[in-house]
């Protein structure tokens, strides 16, 4: 997906805090995280703020990385702790023995936490529910290193920074960051060297105690992204009631934290766009938020439009060996300062670092053009569009083979850098290490979807240049035909990718997906690409495995080498039903919304590939996102090719065409969106669809058939 945790070494892993962890990679898989852009928390499932990745962090940076409350002398026993939508989260605990004079707990700690942008408050509650009157000294322990937040993610340990106490309080600040932790009722004793606040709590039966935290965080010079306002949410969000409750609940849990990841861009707060996720990519990502946008088309195009405006602005004028900046190029990532893991790998603040971002954008604008976009702001991008265009053909293809491809010339940047883009991810059948530079299979098929709908944008605009990116596309399709099939002793399929001699690097991959449905392949192809897709090696029975597990290479917990992505299966899903193969849809879609219900509707970046043939539910992938962008966004996109539904405004109609799910029926969503207009869909047990869609659309009604 997007980053710099995927060129890690290798080894993540974590025992938990202390020597045995330093230098690896948090593990988050059972941790509590509350978001809303640009602030987060993360805590153990009781609710404690301690050690490892936990902390409180606003704009990349640690604010807290301790928060703990403790009783003097009594032990609290956790009983429950969750999030609530996505910036909430509440934990229940007993004081073990307080107040007791039978089995039943007495007196007990309620922990409800907020976050807000730059602030978390937590309300604390301790009520006695016995018939004695009870003493306790109630203890949070507060402190942090202010650590920036790859420090974190490499797993560095920093010095923790000292505290200056206040009356109601403790403050922390370092260079341009600073944080202050205030109190209401004010402690009784207030420690800045131990970072404690102490309370003395006494309670008659039947009586409670309350004490409010709040714990504000600021970057001297603002925010780099900041939160637009609570109710400018750019899209409808959608109400689902199915069949299937599991996929109702996947979809609302999705539209709450897509809203809590919403940033802007300080240059135009009017446009937003998606930060790709928690903990680890809270900011702008190329590929990730055009995703994201992509897949919530049908919710309405406002995202779309801010994302694609935000990226603009960014877009590459120069080139740069340093940023991999260059004309036309669209970015992979923007950060507050340098990223500096080790002494090989080093991110600047503005990386263009990708090799997919670029034709992605195109086809975020064409698709959007096709949702309704307005005309006239469509318009205003078409100069980007043509650069986006012209950097395929100039800088994307710099050895004027055909293919787009990619290769790091800094020696400190990604080495992979597609979406798949850690650093053992393109591998030969035989688990050897593919050479750069590299040219990805699913590249090509987003650069022909991108001169395609590129033509069609020129074309419709009385802008010069279609037929000739047309012939280019055409170009393509016939050069991976002759150049990236291979065969092995189940039939032909394409290559992951080509390397630096031009070869196919002919591992099996979930790569297929991202073919298909974009013309790239003729029907007789995409037949074989979908049979290889319902293969168990792959189709895991929670979703697409990354790289089949036949491979030399597979690991169900490798990044990208046998892991699945909840976006990669939504993708494959919808290339499916536009190329005509519902059966596979369905069972990838349904594998997917398994896996959606063994992580409380709230799917991560990827988890773990062993599938539902050994596993009931899936297991996560320790230092997953969670929330993320792209993977919440694919409940939007499985929704979709569920109900088979496309929409071409500039041409007048929406089709509907129903073709898998029968399980999920009756099916209805309010509260999807075309050209600014409401759309409400229903589907009968029997298929038939009923929709309310604006006035001015033709709506076609269709039955998908397997071609």
């Amino acid at each position: 997906m997007d980053t710099t945790v995927k060129t890690h070494d290798m080894t993540n892993s974590d025992t938990g805090p202390g020597p045995s962890a330093e230098g690896l990679q948090p593990f988050l898989h059972d941790a509590c995280v509350t978001l809303y852009a640009p602030s987060f928390a993360i805590s153990h499932s009781d609710g404690q703020i301690d050690g490892s990745a936990d902390g409180f962090y606003h704009g990349d940076s640690r604010a807290l990385a301790r928060l703990t409350v403790t009783a003097d002398g009594i032990a609290i026993a956790p009983v429950r702790g969750a999030f609530e939508g996505a910036d909430r989260a509440a934990f229940r605990g007993v004081l073990r023995g307080l107040g007791e004079d039978t089995p039943d707990p007495a007196v007990t700690l309620h922990r409800r936490r907020r976050v807000t942008p730059g602030r978390l408050e937590e309300t604390l509650e301790v009520a006695n529910a016995g018939r004695q009157n009870v003493r306790v000294r109630l203890i949070v322990t507060a402190g942090t290193d202010l650590a920036p937040m790859e420090r974190v993610k490499s797993g560095h340990a920093q010095s923790p920074v000292s505290a200056t106490a206040t009356e109601s309080g403790l403050d922390w600040s370092r260079d341009t960051f600073a944080v202050r932790l205030t109190s209401s009722p004010e402690p009784a004793t207030v420690d800045p060297a131990a970072g404690r606040l102490e309370y003395d709590i006494e309670l008659t039966p039947r009586s409670s105690w309350t004490a409010v935290l709040c714990c504000d965080a600021a970057h001297e010079d603002g925010d780099q992204f900041p939160a637009p306002p609570a109710d400018s949410l750019p899209w409808r969000t959608p109400v689902l009631r199915s069949a299937d409750r599991r996929f109702d609940q996947w979809l609302s849990q999705s539209a709450a934290d897509l809203d809590r990841l919403r940033l802007t861009d300080p240059d135009k707060p009017a446009d937003q766009f998606l930060a790709a996720g928690a903990p680890w990519f809270l900011t702008l990502f190329g590929r990730d938020s055009l995703w994201a946008a992509r897949m919530l088309l049908p919710l309405g195009t406002d995202l779309a439009a801010g994302t694609l405006r935000t990226l603009a602005r960014r877009q590459g004028v120069r080139s740069d060996q340093d940023t991999e900046e260059q004309p036309g190029k669209i970015l992979h990532e923007v950060r507050r300062a340098t990223q500096n893991f080790n002494e090989n790998f080093s991110l600047p603040p503005c990386y263009y670092g990708t090799v997919d971002a670029t034709p992605l954008w195109i086809t975020l604008l064409h698709d959007s053009w096709r949702w309704g976009l307005a005309p006239e702001q469509v318009e205003q991008l078409l100069p980007h569009a043509e650069s986006a265009l012209a950097w395929m053909r100039d800088h994307g293809d710099a050895d004027g083979d055909g293919f787009l491809k990619y290769i790091d010339r800094t020696g400190r940047g990604l080495a992979n850098q597609g979406w798949k883009d850690s650093g053992d991810s393109i591998r030969y059948r035989d688990g050897r290490f593919a050479t750069s530079p590299i040219a990805l299979c699913e590249v090509q098929a987003y650069a022909y979807e991108a001169a395609r709908g590129g033509a069609d944008l020129l074309r419709a605009f009385g802008r010069p240049g279609a037929d000739r990116w047309e012939e280019w596309a055409e170009r393509l399709r016939d050069r991976f035909r002759s150049h990236f099939w291979v065969e092995d002793e189940r039939g032909p399929y394409p290559a992951v990718a080509l390397d630096g001699d031009k070869k196919p690097v002919d591992s099996v991959t979930s790569g297929f997906g991202q073919l298909l449905g974009t013309g790239l392949l003729n029907h007789e192809e995409s037949a074989l690409l979908a049979a290889r897709l319902g293969a168990p090696d792959l189709d895991s029975g929670h979703g697409l495995r990354t790289l089949s597990s036949d491979s030399v290479a597979y690991n169900p917990y490798g990044y990208h080498i046998g892991s699945i992505w909840p976006h990669d299966t939504a993708i494959a899903v919808h290339g499916l039903v536009r190329a005509g193969f519902p059966e596979t849809a369905a069972s990838l879609s349904g594998g997917l919304l398994t896996a959606s219900a063994g992580f409380d509707g709230r799917l991560p970046e990827l988890f773990a590939g062993h599938g539902a043939a050994t596993d009931a539910r899936p297991s996560p992938y320790p230092a997953s996102c969670r929330p993320q962008a792209w993977a919440a966004a694919s409940s939007v996109m499985i929704l979709q090719s569920m109900l088979g539904l496309s929409a071409d405004v500039p041409g007048g109609t929406l089709t509907v065409a129903p073709g898998f799910a029968e399980e999920y029926r009756p099916m209805k969503v309010e509260g999807l969106d075309i050209a600014g207009g409401r759309l409400d869909i229903s589907i009968d047990a029997d298929g038939t669809a009923h929709i309310e869609a604006p006035n001015g659309l033709v709506v076609k009604r269709e039955r998908m058939t397997p071609r």
